[in-house]
């Protein structure tokens, strides 16, 4: 009897669970289906944007100005749209470009409108290039018009490139000028008991300062204070060109500011316009209208007539870009990020990714030169050895390599771009810091206070030298520190070979400071200044192919699997339905504060060892 209601038993929950097996495969298949079906319609029932003659393309960059956009998985970035919960939004510069370029030929575009609203920031280098892609726009005799709600330093310099600039009643303009400030942790770690042992070469190598010092060293104070400079007038420059305000214009409105708003009673938007930083003031209801008697209304009288720029950029650029069947033709190839060993998605520079994009252009006979787009503080010695060694084998098969620099193109950066044939660089660009560091945390005090303490046995004196619980031994320390200052002797050698330089007069300039491009070009570290298309135009020339050849560009190819995901969750448009919940101020805090340690998490060289600057603008 209890045998077969066992049986019984066993039976019905086999059933059940065959049941719930089924079910579960069954939903999954009619979730699948109906994935397929959404993704076909949505290729067939896909409309082009269509462009009234007349509109105003509206230039509207959301979030971070970018090289490359840093890789999410599709269904990770659907449900960032459709919830607001998102890490902050990224435009390439390559898109922003690209389309003020093709509209200022486009019949059916009479007008370009800055909004700056949703731009969070942009390296100075960046600002420049669409700078001058605006001033060819303006050339063909449209109009560029800004407006804002807000204008902070980055969105005040793409909106003073405008022919008209126009501000809230409410709203302000911030410049502060640029500053390098750094939290230092030594202190807090000495309360704590954690230990940091740093090896380190370069009076100016201060990207591991935090760790061993309250405070900024005058050897990086003096350095920083250079380069930020350099960067300073720059932006005041070009900023009072564009407005056609005296060049000290800026640094009067910066230092007067705080008085000047007593004098105005708190009016920001009254003092810029007297000061001549705007046109005029205009809430957004105003400005339609004045953009409606510019351009026209749209059929329903809501707003002007207009084409949003990712709306343009789908307009005039194919949805598959057909591979070129051209002779002659230079290879654009993107290095942004840190650098990290092994394979990696856009966002950071895999040592072997990049190393495969290179080898794939060498190995192309139609490809007769390389452009090797750089925007990197740097990170892992081997990473970017293992990239510099594929540079040279492109060179020894015949292959011209050139590199051009953006916003940062530093320690690692540099690493990689020392034996190019040639190096270009804006004068804002941050690049240099050739100099090596590693370090070695301690947890023993740490551990010992609370009363956890590690003991044991060895075969030999190295047995477990690489504990963080255990004091480091002073040999080990030792080795360290010879194994550091070999790899800046490497890395002094590789610079030297690569600018035809003494290795003595690479140390002259190198001990990790770092240079912003219009000294780096004094002292030889970069062969000439300018932008993305200087440096590709120099590539076809060195390669005797100026007269005709075709841009094309190495990427990581996607899998087949990430391309339909892509492509099915983008026709969603969930970042539309996004309520955007949580303070932007309180994230961005966050985003900074948490930075420094995120980046020295991913770091992943297999020996510690690292050519690094950590010289973003925004530690």
């Amino acid at each position: 009897m209890t045998d077969k209601s066992s049986n019984i038993f066993v039976r019905a929950l086999s059933g059940f669970w065959r049941f719930l097996d089924q079910g579960r495969r069954a939903v999954i298949n009619i979730l699948f289906l109906v994935i397929i079906v959404a993704f076909v319609a949505a290729l067939f029932s896909e409309k082009k944007a269509t462009i009234e003659n007349g509109s105003a393309l509206v230039l509207n960059p959301k979030g971070l100005i970018v090289e490359q956009k840093r890789y999410v998985n599709p269904v990770d970035k659907a449900l960032q749209d459709a919830t607001g919960n998102q890490d902050p939004a990224e435009t390439e510069l390559r898109d922003i470009l690209d389309v003020i370029r093709n509209a200022a030929g486009d019949q059916r575009i009479k007008a370009l409108v800055i909004d700056t609203d949703n731009l969070q920031g942009a390296g100075l280098s960046k600002l420049q290039a669409i700078a001058e892609a605006l001033e060819q726009f303006k050339a063909s005799g449209k109009p560029v018009i800004a407006r804002g709600s807000y204008f902070d330093q980055t969105r005040y310099y793409l909106a003073a490139q405008a022919d008209e600039t126009y501000m809230d009643p409410l709203g302000a303009i911030w410049i502060e000028g640029y500053g390098r400030y750094r939290t230092y942790f030594k202190s807090l770690f000495d309360k704590l008991g954690v230990k940091f042992h740093i090896f380190k070469v370069g009076t100016f190598k201060s990207a591991v300062e935090p760790f061993m010092r309250d405070n900024m060293s005058d050897a990086a104070r003096e350095a920083n204070l250079r380069w930020l400079g350099v960067l300073w007038e720059a932006y005041k420059e070009d900023i009072g060109k564009a407005r056609h305000l005296d060049a000290n214009a800026i640094e009067t409105y910066v230092r007067e500011l705080p008085d000047a708003m007593q004098e105005y009673a708190g009016d920001a938007a009254k003092l810029a316009q007297d000061k001549g930083l705007v046109d005029g003031l205009m809430d957004d209801i105003e400005f339609r209208a004045y953009m409606k008697e510019k351009v026209g209304a749209t059929d329903d009288d809501k707003t002007f007539k207009q084409v949003s720029m990712n709306a343009y950029l789908k307009e005039i650029r194919p949805a598959v870009e057909m591979p070129s069947d051209s002779k002659h033709q230079v290879a654009l190839i993107t290095a942004k990020g840190e650098i990290l060993d092994g394979s990696q998605k856009e966002g950071v520079i895999g040592g072997d990714t990049l190393a495969a994009l290179i080898r794939k252009a060498r190995t192309n006979d139609n490809i007769k030169a390389i452009v090797l787009r750089v925007d990197s503080p740097g990170g892992s010695a081997y990473a970017s050895e293992v990239i510099r060694r594929e540079i040279l084998a492109a060179k020894a098969a015949g292959k011209k390599v050139v590199v051009s620099m953006g916003t940062y193109a530093a320690s690692g950066g540099y690493w990689i771009s020392a034996n190019a044939d040639q190096i270009w660089a804006r004068p804002t660009t941050i690049t240099g810091s050739i100099g090596i560091f590693g370090m070695f945390p301690s947890f023993q005090e740490l551990a010992n206070r609370w009363g956890i303490h590690r003991d044991g046995v060895g075969t030999t004196p190295l047995s477990g030298a690489g504990d963080p619980m255990r004091e480091l031994d002073p040999q080990v320390a030792t080795m360290i520190q010879t194994s550091i200052e070999r790899g800046y002797d490497r890395f002094l050698s590789i610079v030297a070979e690569g600018r035809h330089m003494t290795k003595e007069e690479v140390d002259k300039i190198a001990q990790g400071r770092v240079w912003a491009g219009l000294d780096a070009k004094k002292l030889g570290l970069v062969d000439e200044l300018g932008g993305l298309n200087d440096a590709i135009e120099a590539a076809a020339k060195l390669a005797g192919i100026a007269d005709q050849y075709e841009l094309v560009r190495i990427q990581r190819e996607r899998t087949p699997q990430e391309k339909m995901l892509e492509q099915f969750l983008g026709q969603a448009d969930l970042g539309e339905l996004a309520s955007g919940q949580g303070s932007p101020m309180v994230r961005q805090l966050l985003q900074k504060a948490t930075q420094t340690l995120h980046r020295l998490e991913r770091l992943n060289d297999p020996q510690g060892v690292y050519v690094d600057c950590l010289c973003t603008l925004d530690d």
